[in-house]
């Protein structure tokens, strides 16, 4: 028996009055209010260049422009692993399936596919026509191609271990792809719709090498090509002559790197873009106010916490680790000190992938004097007192929005007699000093690459290596969640995994604080676009409104 999935696709100017002080002669008074007149006037003119009412650039009708909180960092989508790069990647490059406006999986290249009795074996089957953008003929060998270079050290790539639920990949003939897997993984179409596993020009790579970016037009596989790219300023897409669903519904796309929010946030209330990826989270409520037209928020797929060191003391004590999770006030924090929109969270897993409900202890409904009370039990039975204080650095990478998260917990952990001081230092040392292990409790968190449990889960498992900061190392979080990713049954399946969540938040070996939301910022002629928790928002699926 094999079960079958199968679709049918296809401001206003102030005036300057003359007001000069005592002592000043009438020509110097009049030089004087001259040039504050002047001042203002380019004060007004350049607040006229971020009104709404005053656009900056006028909007085609055949392209739409998209801002992202950086540039690209490359191309290729094996290499590449943050997210603006992976959103330009997915635009270009299509796998067997790829994400709908909602962030669901769908066929792709694959036009159907059909899964083994138990749950290890998915045979795909292609469209009969399929080509590149150059017209070279695009067959299943490409995707065995495709796993290989992935896992191949020359490569580099950091998304081997995001497949390593694959124990294989054939293909029996040009037109069908056998994917093994080493445990059920009902996911597995949201996985196979990372770039990174899309079908690739290996005939250019081959002839290439690492530079078969540089051609222009570059040869993809999805809905778009790259055209041009200028560094730091934009990248443009044209559409695909050969892509298998025909014209996309836009001809053309920009992606234009914006590292400030607050210049982006300006941008699009003047209309000079189509959508922003982010805005400044303390402007949520004035832009909810005034631009209600524009703002797009939903849960996103991330927790937001704070890794401790389990390899060393003081917190190599679960007691610790407890006592101070339970001095914080979660709820405050979420709702007051960035007011977000951001959801408290006591666990790992969001709600919608803990079926519905999150992780919550029993002693986070408990009034603040017995959490307090309870911890400085804690902190007591680990050998902490008014003598012998708890001490040691909280480590964030430079950014408002940790310091602030890492002062409210100073401030709320002094009720416990501990203290804690601030070690700020630049991102890439920050997280350099957790691979390290260099660190006593560190901001950290967690951003899913698809909708699924163990993708948050397999973090903290003791074999993860570098990856897992705290250096949590339990055999009994390892068997539990190796019993959940053995699971079929979908429903038995999440059970499990809520099972192992448990297991490993009874240690603490992590703080949470918060769920994110995705925020946005998406003019009212864009159609298309839908809030998901993913955040995913592929280009194909955008279009301009008709004036």
């Amino acid at each position: 028996m094999m079960r079958t999935w199968r679709n049918g696709r296809r401001s206003r100017l102030k005036i300057c009055r003359p007001s000069g002080h005592a002592g000043s002669s009438p020509a110097v008074r009049t030089k004087n209010v001259m040039r504050k007149c002047a001042i203002l006037l380019c004060g007004a003119i350049a607040l006229a260049a971020c009104s709404p009412n005053q656009p900056t650039t006028q909007l085609a009708n055949d392209a739409i422009i998209r801002l992202a909180d950086a540039d690209a960092r490359g191309l290729d989508p094996q290499i590449v692993g943050e997210i603006v790069s992976v959103r330009i990647a997915s635009d270009q490059f299509e796998g067997l399936t790829r994400l709908n406006a909602k962030g669901e999986a769908e066929p792709g290249l694959a036009h159907d596919w059909s899964i083994s009795n138990d749950g290890k074996t998915w045979t795909f089957r292609l469209d009969r026509s399929l080509t590149f953008s150059d017209g070279r003929a695009l067959t299943a060998d490409v995707f065995v191609k495709a796993l290989a270079r992935i896992r191949d050290e020359k490569s580099g790539s950091p998304h081997v271990s995001l497949f390593q639920i694959i124990d294989g990949i054939s293909a029996p003939n040009i037109r069908t792809v056998s994917v093994q897997l080493k445990f059920p993984f009902p996911q597995l179409p949201s996985l196979l719709a990372h770039p990174a596993m899309a079908a690739l020009p290996f005939h250019r790579i081959e002839a290439a090498g690492e530079k078969w970016t540089a051609d222009r037009p570059l040869v993809t596989s999805g809905a778009y090509r790259l055209r041009k790219w200028t560094l730091n300023q934009k990248l443009e897409l044209e559409a695909n002559p050969e892509w298998h669903d025909g014209a996309p519904k836009t001809p053309k796309v920009i992606w234009q790197p914006m590292d400030n929010m607050q210049s982006g946030m300006r941008l699009m209330l003047s209309k000079g873009a189509d959508t922003s990826s982010d805005f400044p989270p303390s402007r949520l409520a004035w832009l909810k106010a005034r631009y209600p037209e524009l703002v797009r928020t939903d849960d996103f797929l991330g927790t937001y916490y704070f890794a401790f060191n389990t390899r060393r003391p003081p917190f190599d004590d679960p007691k610790v680790r407890r006592a101070l999770s339970m001095a914080l006030d979660r709820e405050w924090m979420a709702r007051e000190l960035g007011a977000t929109g951001n959801r408290p969270a006591w666990g790992l897993l969001p709600a919608s992938l803990a079926g519905g409900v999150a992780y919550k202890p029993v002693w986070a409904d408990w009034p603040k004097a017995q959490r307090l009370a309870e911890a400085k039990r804690l902190l007591l039975g680990a050998g902490f007192n008014a003598d012998r204080p708890l001490r040691f650095e909280i480590r964030f990478n430079s950014s408002a929005d940790h310091r602030r998260a890492a002062v409210a917990m100073a401030t709320m952990w002094r009720a416990l007699g501990v203290e804690a001081n601030l070690l700020n230092s630049e991102a890439s040392l920050h997280f350099d000093s957790l691979k390290r292990g260099d660190f006593a409790l560190a901001r950290s968190g967690w951003i899913a690459d698809l909708p699924a449990p163990e993708n948050f889960l397999n973090v903290h498992r003791s074999d993860t290596g570098p990856q897992n900061y705290s250096g949590y190392a339990e055999p009994e979080y390892d068997t539990a969640l190796d019993a959940a990713l053995a699971q079929p049954d979908p429903a038995k399946r999440i059970a499990l995994m809520r099972a192992a969540e448990a297991r490993m938040m009874a240690d603490s070996p992590i703080l949470p604080l918060y769920y994110y939301v995705s925020r946005n910022l998406v003019q009212p002629r864009i159609e298309g676009w839908q809030n998901n928790i993913g955040n995913v928002h592929p280009s194909r699926t955008l279009s301009i409104r008709k004036p």
